[in-house]
């Protein structure tokens, strides 16, 4: 029970169902999930621990406060995590991953078309970690779903707020990439993919601070 509620919490942050600014309560939680407040208490702490959610002083469960500090060192740690996992998982895609990414990349349009904010970033996600867990990982994924977690929810109020018609999709990129067998190129429309979308990101979560986030991160 308890890892089935840790996994449960962990996607949606990934997929930003966790709003930032939003407190909740254990028990809230606990009723929301439908499950007593002992696993609840157990799957937040290790969350607590991954940094993806702040106990507050009255007790309450929260979404750390994004520092501009903290924002880019996210968006660091996803330039060099990222297209690294991807380069490393090149060997391992066949051409039936790539169908697969295909078909998601297909929905992903569709919710773009529709502004579907939540089928986005959940097509989204599935998409880049089609590609790095195609690679056996005991290091490189847990640390960048660790990363997603951290900045999901923003990302999904940012999406929210501002839609999603702006997006460069760099997945076609990617696609090529991986049927030309070039890592190199993987590893850029991945790192492409980061900037463009954190680039926005940053820029909403701090638009009332001078000077604006020093660059730009990925969708």
């Amino acid at each position: 029970m308890h890892e089935r509620v840790y996994r449960e919490l962990r996607a949606r942050l990934i997929c930003g169902r966790v709003v930032p600014g939003r407190p909740v309560t254990l028990r809230g939680l606990a009723s929301e999930l439908g499950v007593s407040p002992m696993p609840v208490r157990e799957a937040v702490s290790r969350l607590v621990a991954e940094r993806a959610l702040a106990m507050t002083p009255s007790r309450r469960i929260a979404v750390p406060e994004m520092t501009r500090q903290r924002f880019e060192e996210l968006v660091t740690a996803r330039e060099r995590l990222e297209p690294a996992a991807a380069s490393r998982a090149l060997p391992y895609l066949q051409r039936r991953d790539v169908a697969a990414l295909r078909k998601i990349d297909d929905g992903l349009e569709e919710q773009l078309k529709t502004g579907n904010v939540e089928g986005y970033v959940a097509a989204n996600h599935a998409f880049h970690f089609h590609i790095y867990s195609a690679a056996p990982s005991e290091v490189l994924v847990p640390l960048i779903e660790s990363l997603w977690m951290q900045f999901g929810p923003f990302m999904r109020l940012v999406y929210g707020r501002v839609g999603t018609s702006w997006l460069v999709d760099y997945h076609e990129q990617a696609l090529a990439a991986i049927l030309a067998r070039d890592a190199e190129a993987l590893a850029d429309a991945i790192r492409s993919d980061i900037r463009d979308g954190m680039q926005h990101i940053g820029n909403s979560v701090f638009e009332s601070d001078e000077p604006s986030p020093r660059h730009a991160g990925a969708s």
